[in-house]
């Protein structure tokens, strides 16, 4: 089954990471909530992005909501959504895939129409961050790679911020299954194509991409065609794992409150809502 059409509007599209832009692990971050509904009263549609593939589309609601975001599902988009697509492209409804991955993971593929399996045998295989990653998972998907089936990716970021500092990410996960079952996988998330076609086709075209991953969003939003907003609150700076890019990007901000009435001066509506 085909998920469905989502809405579009002709406000201008900001899209924001969630983590290190909105939050770092479970604490959300001071001033983001305040900053989105800023951006919102200037005449900005704020879409979010995550690479985080674990977390079902109702999850990523639910936390945006617990901190002081309120939006619609239409309104987030996960590598694990672009990855059921990428599948999609090249395995039939109905094909067995083994999802070493989260919940968004199986979430996503069952919407596309698979039927998702905890081993092999299997059609196909999507790899994605999860926190009960072990040996046994390893053995399985790596089996299923060895195979020759379709092996997708979410992503390949190796960490992502947590509350007390960088943790690994699904590109460590991703690694060990490549490693073990002797294959590259294809890949979903920002900044690889796929991504960048499923934004393309839920919101039209990106005014600006917000994030905290030069070497990530950073390319993300040369691939969506706009500028990139570097916030210094994820992994980016001097605390950083990623240096800030030379040339510096068009806007950087410690954090999205500071960030917010930049982008508003330079993109908000002529006329905006009363």
């Amino acid at each position: 089954m085909t998920p469905p059409e989502p809405r579009r509007s002709r406000a201008p599209i900001v899209c924001c990471d969630l983590d290190g832009v909105v939050w770092r692990g479970d604490d959300a971050i001071p001033g983001a909530a305040h900053a989105v509904a800023e951006l919102r009263a200037a005449g900005l549609r704020v879409v979010f992005l995550t690479n985080n593939s674990s977390g079902r589309v109702a999850d990523n609601v639910a936390r945006l909501g617990a901190a002081g975001v309120e939006t619609d599902a239409d309104d987030v988009a996960s590598s694990a959504q672009a990855a059921a697509a990428l599948l999609a492209r090249t395995a039939p409804p109905g094909a067995r895939v083994l999802a070493c991955a989260g919940p968004g993971v199986t979430e996503s593929l069952v919407a596309r129409g698979f039927v998702v399996v905890d081993e092999g045998p299997a059609d196909a295989v999507v790899v994605g961050w999860h926190r009960d990653f072990d040996f046994e998972r390893l053995r399985r998907a790596a089996d299923v790679v060895r195979a020759g089936v379709p092996f997708v990716a979410t992503n390949l970021d190796p960490t992502y911020p947590g509350a007390d500092g960088l943790l690994p990410g699904a590109g460590s996960i991703v690694a060990a299954v490549a490693t073990a079952g002797g294959r590259r996988p294809a890949v979903a998330g920002k900044p690889e194509p796929a991504m960048a076609e499923l934004v393309h086709e839920r919101y039209g075209v990106a005014t600006v991409m917000i994030g905290d991953r030069p070497s990530t969003d950073g390319a993300f939003a040369a691939a969506l065609g706009c500028p990139f907003a570097l916030v210094l609150s994820g992994v980016a700076g001097t605390a950083g794992e990623e240096a800030i890019p030379q040339p510096r990007p068009p806007f950087v901000a410690a954090d999205l409150a500071p960030l917010a009435p930049a982008l508003i001066d330079a993109f908000a509506p002529a006329t905006r809502p009363s």
